[in-house]
């Protein structure tokens, strides 16, 4: 048997070496003290939220960017999805999460909680009062104070470990509880170590039967006393418990003011790499691991330098830009050799190789994958790896992963995810086999309804998914298989596919004219005899699409605008179409889902008619003006969403932020460009946020977008240069911007109706195609 301490120190000395390599690559081009930037993320942004309003449906994540473990304060009933809240006023834990969002759960969780007084565990005897007055929250620490213990908590993390600092009164009923949870839990206790060990199984589904998140505690001193929690009785005889709830309490004597450290990490892979993940901590004290968790914030934030907005534009730039760098999130560890290696989720073996998970791709695949695409190259390279192992391993490409197949939502959209990377330059995975795995997910339903295509064999031989044959939410489904068969078709002419293969899924792309109603001039959902649903309301949330109405999926056309427009009369009525959407009054009907669900609500509220922001399906809709030769338009209606519905607070989202998606938007809308339809070179201009602003680019290169005279007033482009060269077109061009280059933004308080009005000005459509563009 190896000697394991002397592998996990060989292999903490390869970390730290290995660490600031990998950090170094992953900053080519950032000086090595790069901005501050960090200061501006306010982690509590959108956490005043609750089931029936979400304002982002957001907890404080205390973590590195993409890191394997979240920590978190925890203000609700273990167990439940709204794990902190911003208008609680009590904290019953702190919690090592891997929730993505509330209507998702959480897996492999279990929590501390420092007390005084008489040694309890239940969380409602050891809850306490708190105050955002008292409270510090950043991304790369948290510190509260806990009124009813007179303890100050304080968290800093590493990827898949955390320092606890706890500061405690004069007393000799000074303890710390460790809560494993229910649903199957287990604990040691090793005095003579000062440490506990144990594992969870607590999850949400997704996950095999021999699932476990295995953890270590470290204090730096010894315990004065403990107890074992087995199934509701506190044993002080027991020093080890395994039950369906388990959990320790130990005990310390503290002077005034003194403090009690502990070193957490775990594993989801077994007990020794538990302690192998310990040593990201190694030697280093809290400050020390508090300081190198701020320069990797900085490191990633401040690849993005903003200048030229309000203190308010800043926060909310890089907190949206925070939540755009915690998903999907590493899902693998570093074995003794410093090699990656990760417990499958999807047949329960441990294997080599690359993992990440926490995202559904319905969200995702509009702006946060094309975000890490621009931005984090080398990241989504990881995670492309990371989905060629989920395929060799579960046989299918994940639609929603936490950490595994999980069934909600619906699309195909891997599809997107996988090419949009490789066609913006993805490299170092194997391609080929994630092309097998879309042609697979393309054309079979799989062993659940948000794997695969629900539908599949209707969809291929009518073209669209019928409304009566009991398959849920199928217009939505039909104008999302559409577009992700555009995608499946760049790729394969990428990769050179037999050429009947590629005229297969060109034909495909064009499914979305199947659902077209002329007659009312949007999407329908139509029945298998060819005939249209009927009755019909445009405004019925969910039935035939999801969560949305048909004013609001008719624009899921992301690849094919120009045909749209076509099929609407024209540019004159798509514009006028695209209007109406602002100018109708937000009414809903909710009869599918039997109440108002929170999306309907966020959309009823936010001032903007029927526009429904705070959901995915219409983010883009704004900047479809730049196809009908009206850009001032969409200029107009990014800057008002930008300003009206994201704000650096605790209400800041105007819905579910939804693992990125959402900020991503914010990201790149305040850039002055959006990645309408991920599969092409280009992203189509609304107009910048700020009067500066300069991206390190992996390659080494800079992006500067410049307009010295934005404002408030002045958020129309009235000219734009490329390079020092006149810019008339209303898009960008990915590999153009990857050459390195200037954007100077001219900019006015009226519209400018003159420029980017052409038909040649407007961004790529299947039906439209360009010379030299793609």
């Amino acid at each position: 048997m190896v000697n394991f301490f002397a592998a996990a120190r060989l292999a903490f000395l390869w970390i730290v070496v290995t660490a600031g390599l990998l950090a170094a690559g992953a900053a080519r081009g950032q000086p090595a003290q790069g901005p501050d930037v960090v200061q501006w993320v306010n982690p509590l942004m959108g956490t005043d939220s609750k089931p029936e309003l979400s304002n982002g449906n957001t907890y404080p994540a205390i973590a590195l960017p993409w890191g394997m473990n979240f920590w978190l304060p925890q203000t609700g009933k273990m167990g439940s999805g709204w794990a902190y809240q911003y208008s609680a006023d009590k904290i019953r834990g702190f919690k090592q999460t891997h929730q993505p969002s509330p209507w998702m759960n959480d897996y492999g969780q279990f929590a501390l909680m420092p007390i005084t007084g008489q040694p309890r565990f239940e969380e409602d005897a050891r809850a306490s009062w708190f105050s955002h007055k008292a409270e510090t929250a950043t991304p790369y620490y948290y510190r509260v104070y806990l009124a009813d213990h007179d303890v100050t908590t304080e968290i800093a993390p590493t990827e898949r470990a955390a320092r606890f600092r706890f500061t405690f009164p004069k007393t000799d009923s000074a303890y710390v509880v460790l809560d494993a949870l229910d649903k199957g839990s287990y604990v040691k206790l090793l005095p003579q170590q000062n440490k506990i060990i144990g594992y969870t199984t607590r999850n949400s589904k997704g996950v095999p039967p021999n699932f476990k998140n295995y953890f270590v505690l470290e204090f730096d001193r010894p315990f004065t006393s403990t107890a074992i929690y087995q199934d509701k009785k506190l044993d002080t005889s027991g020093l080890e418990a395994q039950a369906n709830h388990t959990g320790a309490v130990v005990g310390f004597r503290t002077r005034k003011g003194e403090q009690v450290n502990v070193r957490v990490a775990s594993s989801f892979i077994s007990p020794e790499q538990a302690e192998l993940n310990l040593w990201e901590i190694g030697a280093d004290d809290f400050e020390a691991v508090k300081q190198k968790a701020r320069q990797a914030w900085n490191q990633q934030l401040g690849r993005i330098q903003v200048e030229g907005g309000s203190d308010d534009q800043l926060r909310t730039f890089y907190s949206c830009l925070y939540r755009s760098l915690l998903f999907p999130r590493k899902f693998y560890e570093l074995d003794a050799a410093g090699k990656p290696v990760h417990y499958s989720p999807y047949n329960g073996q441990v294997l080599p190789g690359y993992l990440y998970t926490d995202t559904g791709f319905w969200d995702t695949f509009r702006a946060l994958f094309p975000f890490l695409n621009l931005m984090y190259p080398s990241v989504n390279a990881q995670v492309q790896e990371g989905l060629v192992n989920a395929y060799l391993e579960g046989g299918w490409l994940p639609e929603w992963g936490s950490p595994g197949y999980r069934n909600v939502m619906i699309g195909n959209n891997s599809a997107s995810v996988v090419a949009d990377a490789y066609l913006k330059g993805g490299r170092g995975y194997d391609i080929n086999k994630l092309y097998e795995a879309l042609v697979h997910g393309a054309n079979n339903a799989g062993p659940l309804q948000a794997v695969g295509r629900a539908g599949a064999d209707y969809y291929n031989k009518l073209g669209y998914v019928p409304y009566d044959v009991k398959i849920n939410e199928n217009a939505a489904r039909t104008l999302e298989y559409a577009y992700d068969d555009f995608t499946i078709y760049q790729l394969a002419k990428a990769l050179g596919r037999p050429q009947k293969e590629v005229n297969l899924y060109a034909k495909r792309s064009q499914n979305y004219r199947n659902l077209f109603d002329k007659q009312t001039g949007l999407m329908r959902g139509k029945n298998q005899n060819g005939k249209f649903q009927a009755p019909f309301n445009p405004f019925k949330w969910g039935d035939a699409f999801t969560e949305g109405n048909s004013w609001h999926y008719t624009w899921s056309v992301f690849h094919d605008v120009q045909g749209l427009m076509d099929l609407m009369g024209g540019a004159k009525p798509f514009v006028a179409t695209l209007d109406t959407v602002f100018t109708l009054a937000p009414v809903f009907d909710e009869s599918y889902y039997g109440s108002v669900i929170h999306e309907i609500r966020e959309m009823q509220i936010a001032g903007m008619g029927n526009y429904a922001h705070g959901n995915q399906p219409i983010q883009h809709m704004v900047y479809l003006y730049n196809y009908a030769g009206q850009p001032w338009k969409a200029q107009y209606w990014a800057r008002e969403v930008l300003n009206r519905l994201y704000q650096p607070t605790p209400d800041g989202y105007c819905g579910d932020e939804d693992n990125g998606q959402t900020s991503a938007w914010y990201v790149f809308s305040a850039l002055g460009f959006y990645p309408v339809c991920p599969g092409t070179d280009q992203y189509v201009l609304g107009a910048p946020l700020f009067k500066k602003v300069t991206l390190q680019l992996e390659n080494g290169r800079q992006v500067v977008l410049s307009a010295p005279n934005n404002s408030a007033d002045n958020r129309y482009i009235r000219g734009l240069q490329f390079n020092g060269q006149a810019y008339n077109y209303n898009w960008l061009s990915h590999q153009a911007l990857l050459q390195g280059a200037t954007l100077d933004f001219d900019m006015a308080p009226t519209p400018t109706t003159t420029r980017g009005t052409t038909p040649e000005a407007a961004p790529y459509s299947f039906s439209k195609p360009k010379k030299g563009r793609k």
